[in-house]
């Protein structure tokens, strides 16, 4: 069962210092197969650092990459699933549900992973799950000023267990969402 980390709007070192230290002891090497990031991942040495997790790193280029070899969008096939992974900045209407939706039939996937709002949300619409990780800094963003720093860690077989990792009032919450799919 892949273990995927899923993260995004990490703006370091512009809006951002660092992945706060309470998440990377949690990040740890060889237990994670694979990441997805929904861009504006910056630098280089964070690069290095999330490729130091695992190898298997797939990035949406997002509006502060400088990197133009990221992608704009990626379907990735993970323990039978189709996952989509865009940044967000790209999509009209960013966070609209509706537009998400559509974007997610577009790509013809499962799962649309998604970013730029710097705020979580997990939700299922029209037989589809839909993940926005937040910024995993905390970085502000136009839509959300004082965003809580958050990730994901999604269990992928048949179905999805995702575990939401919050740090609020500095201190890790940890929620559980399962999306199973249906046919």
């Amino acid at each position: 069962m892949p273990l995927v980390l899923v993260l995004g709007d990490i703006h370091i070192p512009h809006r951002a210092a660092d992945i706060p230290a309470k998440f990377r002891k949690l990040l740890v090497p060889g237990k994670i197969d694979q990441i997805l990031c929904t861009g504006n991942l910056i630098d280089a040495a964070t690069l290095d650092y999330l490729k130091s997790i695992t190898p298997q790193v797939s990035i949406a280029r997002g509006e502060f990459d400088e990197q133009q070899s990221y992608p704009i969008s990626e379907r990735l096939l993970v323990g039978g699933l189709s996952i989509g992974l865009v940044s967000g900045h790209l999509v009209p209407a960013n966070g609209d549900v509706d537009t998400l939706a559509a974007t997610a039939r577009l790509l013809d996937v499962d799962i649309l992973v998604t970013g730029s709002t710097h705020r979580f949300e997990a939700y299922e619409e029209q037989g589809r799950f839909f993940i926005n990780p937040g910024s995993i800094t905390g970085a502000f963003g136009p839509l959300e000023p004082t965003p809580v720093p958050s990730f994901v860690l999604m269990e992928i077989k048949e179905n999805v267990v995702a575990y939401v990792y919050q740090l609020v009032n500095d201190e890790v919450v940890v929620d559980r969402i399962e999306y199973s799919k249906t046919d």
